[in-house]
């Protein structure tokens, strides 16, 4: 981006605008977290609000304003728009929100989306903060709509690299681009560590592990969503370099910041890789232990049905004699064998007979 004249709304009125100039009724909520002007990289003012940011600029040559937002109105942003000529697309990007990390140029002025990242290690858990930038030749705007990224961290590192400062908006840019990509591994290695436990977990049998692996896999997939596309930003960055002076080295700069949002895409594509053959492991090694119980059920089964084999046999070798004992007990008169000498021992025989041939049959048919 060139850094040359202030991208200001032609013939500025020598009065505030009455946007600025309104009194805010009482409690009125401000936005603005921190606001400088800078100077050959050193602090030379630290306005209160929009409307001295503006004056202080304009009294500063060659000075370059950047203003922290957290949750500005419309009315704010509209107030900006208008001083800085910022396009209104990209307004109400930052009103709206809910973006995706893009780098989007509008004449001299890049409006820039990113996701910080932090890992929530109780929930385990990738919480996101977004973060907007409008980066013009004398003026960075950041507009905050969560708690992080903490920005006051890399104001107060450029304000101690002078000599980093006072290349301009664009290592204002590349500072901030920078600690978001810094954020970034923690949250690799917090997901490196769930997903070794999960395969702890895995081989030592534990029946809820498919569900943290979908749900790691889920935080995965979301953290892939921020870092990803912030490759097409660096690269954008890297191709107009030339084209709008970006010195030699805030180039060497921004490439090491590439060299590491790639390093952690590459780490993220694996987490999803890996995770995703965990959880089919983790299908075969519950298919197999259902497998197993199956064959002891069919095992259990079967000696189950080898016992009710054993108890019908005998059942049936001892019907045959209860049987003729019930027919000759129930002594009737007219019952020609009980007058019969040889009755008796010839009961006891047909018993001790119809006994021994089931119990052969039952044998040989391995029942018993």
């Amino acid at each position: 981006m060139p850094f040359v004249s202030r991208a200001r709304r032609a013939d500025p009125p020598s009065s505030p605008s009455p946007v600025l100039t309104e009194p805010q009724p009482a409690g009125a909520r401000s936005s603005m977290v921190d606001s400088a002007i800078y100077a050959d990289g050193v602090r030379v003012a630290s306005p209160r609000t929009l409307a001295e940011t503006y004056r202080a600029l304009d009294d500063t040559p060659g000075g370059v304003a950047w203003i922290g937002l957290y949750r500005p109105t419309e009315q704010e942003l509209m107030s900006l728009a208008e001083e800085f000529n910022l396009h209104p697309l990209a307004i109400e990007d930052a009103i709206v929100a809910h973006q995706r990390p893009k780098l989007e140029r509008y004449d001299s002025v890049l409006f820039v989306v990113l996701k910080a990242a932090s890992y929530l290690d109780a929930p385990e858990e990738v919480e996101f903060g977004e973060l907007h930038l409008f980066v013009g030749p004398n003026f960075v705007i950041t507009v905050r709509h969560s708690e992080s990224p903490d920005l006051s961290t890399v104001r107060h590192r450029m304000e101690r690299e002078r000599d980093l400062l006072a290349l301009g908006p664009q290592a204002i840019l590349y500072a901030i681009i920078d600690a978001v990509v810094d954020a970034y591994g923690p949250v690799v290695a917090g997901l490196a560590n769930d997903i070794d436990e999960i395969e702890t977990q895995v081989f030592g049998g534990d029946v809820l592990v498919s569900r943290r692996i979908y749900e790691l896999s889920r935080e995965v997939i979301d953290f892939q969503r921020a870092t990803h596309p912030l490759s097409s930003v660096m690269v954008a960055l890297e191709r107009g370099s030339a084209k709008y002076g970006v010195t030699e080295e805030l180039e060497r700069r921004l490439r090491d910041v590439a060299d590491h949002l790639t390093q952690v895409n590459e780490r993220v594509d694996g987490f999803r890789y890996l995770l995703r053959d965990i959880l089919t492991v983790n299908s075969t090694l519950v298919a197999e232990r259902q497998n197993e119980e199956l064959t002891r059920l069919a095992h259990s089964s079967h000696r189950q049905g080898e016992e009710v084999k054993k108890i019908s046999s005998w059942a049936a070798i001892l019907f045959a004699p209860s049987l003729i004992a019930g027919v000759y007990g129930m002594n009737f008169e007219n019952m020609p064998e009980l007058a019969w000498p040889l009755g008796y021992p010839m009961a006891i025989l047909a018993m001790l007979g119809l006994s021994s041939l089931l119990y052969a049959i039952f044998k040989k048919r391995g029942w018993m």
